[in-house]
């Protein structure tokens, strides 16, 4: 993230913008980017090597000249690529749905059903982890194993099919292939 929050200070430049927009032309050289911008060259040095920095820009050697280009994969990249924060960090999410588990459970009982959504799921999860797959289950079963949880088994039992974890048809009820996945 911070070297994503740094790409996009360097942009944030005026006189960077308007090199960027120039090598999106075409390839070009410290003195007529000075020329086109009616800036000195000292100035256009200062932008680029900040930008080669960053990886905006590239440079190589043409005979007596520098020769500054884009570096185009970065500009390929869609804006939410530098926008959003990676929250896929390993043991981000499992550190969290553990914290929300120690929270609701005490002894193997849960406490109480979680009001935000997404800790429902987790806590729902958790639970769906005694059915098996590809069982399928009475509503008494599926009411005992629930109850062993907490007594409120209707409302748990409808919470999980509300979420896509168990299907229903008629009095029998059976985890769904997403939950299958979300298990193994």
């Amino acid at each position: 993230m911070k070297e994503n929050l740094e790409i996009l200070k360097a942009i944030s430049d005026e006189t960077r913008l308007d090199i960027l927009n120039i090598l999106f032309r075409e390839d070009s050289y410290v003195e007529k980017l000075a020329c086109e911008l009616s800036l000195t060259p000292a100035t256009i040095c200062y932008h680029l090597k900040k930008m080669e920095l960053m990886g905006l820009v590239k440079c190589s050697r043409s005979q007596f000249y520098i020769i500054y280009s884009l570096n185009r994969e970065i500009f390929e990249k869609p804006l939410y690529e530098f926008i959003r924060k990676n929250t896929n960090v390993p043991g981000n999410d499992e550190k969290y749905e553990k914290e929300v588990l120690s929270h609701f459970f005490k002894y193997g009982k849960l406490t109480q059903i979680p009001t935000q959504q997404k800790k429902r799921e987790i806590v729902l999860r958790e639970i769906a982890k005694q059915f098996e797959h590809g069982k399928i289950y009475s509503e008494n079963e599926v009411n005992s194993i629930i109850h062993q949880y907490h007594e409120d088994h209707c409302t748990i039992r409808r919470e999980m099919i509300g979420f896509g974890m168990m299907s229903r048809e008629k009095e029998n009820y059976w985890l769904t292939e997403n939950e299958k996945d979300n298990n193994s």
